[in-house]
């Protein structure tokens, strides 16, 4: 593998454009995964308000973070620009390619091709060792188990975890599963990184080593990060705050 990877490709640094994306979710609850959410009624269903007319662009290289207390919608938006999810209205770029026009399948390959994520339970294989977790994603590029097993190595050294390579994640501590983790968002050289609340299973003093590593390892990529955590917002170089699916200050 060369330096730029499987998946970038010499001129793609992506630019992440989201213009008047709005979602909803049904249901008869005011709640949902990502926390209290505004609602409104629908006939005898409640609908889940997460997002509101968001318009946002993130440029290459920028390194930001999505702020706002739990239910504002930081998640949703994440996910949305992951592919995970698609908006009721609005669209959503990756590198001027729509996302939201696309099959399921499609937006995975776009996914896979050009996103890192890291989520914040680790979402770790547990029977597999830290290396074979970093090198799950390279399969998909028909790389060798030696290729695999060199890129996941030396990421791991990269994180600070290159005597850990062999063990699984349950004899792990947090931060270093989160480290693994970062890692795996980085085997296939994404242009993209994305993190959701990579800080919200850590202890202060951990997660601000997690999030030194994170930054320092996706140095010259896009990276979008929601997050609470005031450790986290002041190693971005810009906060969009976000409040009841709104934005209400974008940082600039």
């Amino acid at each position: 593998m060369d330096e730029k990877g499987p998946a970038q490709a010499a001129t793609s640094r992506p630019t992440v454009t989201c213009k008047d994306v709005s979602h909803e979710y049904g249901g008869r609850s005011g709640t949902s995964s990502f926390g209290v959410l505004p609602w409104r009624s629908r006939g005898d269903q409640r609908t889940v308000v997460a997002l509101r007319d968001v318009s946002l662009e993130v440029q290459s290289g920028d390194v930001i973070s999505l702020a706002g207390p739990s239910g504002s919608g930081k998640s949703t938006l994440l996910h949305a620009m992951a592919g995970l999810i698609v908006p009721t209205q609005g669209t959503i770029e990756l590198n001027e390619t729509s996302l939201t026009d696309r099959s399921r399948r499609e937006r995975a390959r776009i996914r896979r091709d050009h996103v890192g994520f890291v989520f914040q339970r680790f979402h770790l294989l547990p029977s597999l060792s830290a290396r074979a977790n970093v090198a799950v994603p390279l399969v998909q590029f028909g790389l060798s188990k030696r290729e695999r097993r060199k890129r996941a190595s030396e990421l791991l050294e990269r994180v600070g975890l290159g005597d850990r390579e062999t063990h699984q994640p349950g004899k792990l501590s947090g931060g270093e599963q989160q480290r693994v983790a970062i890692a795996r968002a980085l085997a296939t050289d994404p242009a993209v990184v994305l993190a959701d609340e990579p800080t919200g299973e850590l202890d202060t003093e951990t997660g601000c080593r997690v999030l030194e590593v994170l930054t320092d390892v996706a140095g010259g990529r896009t990276v979008v990060l929601a997050s609470h955590d005031e450790h986290a917002l002041a190693v971005t170089d810009r906060v969009v705050e976000l409040r009841d699916g709104r934005v209400v200050d974008d940082g600039q």
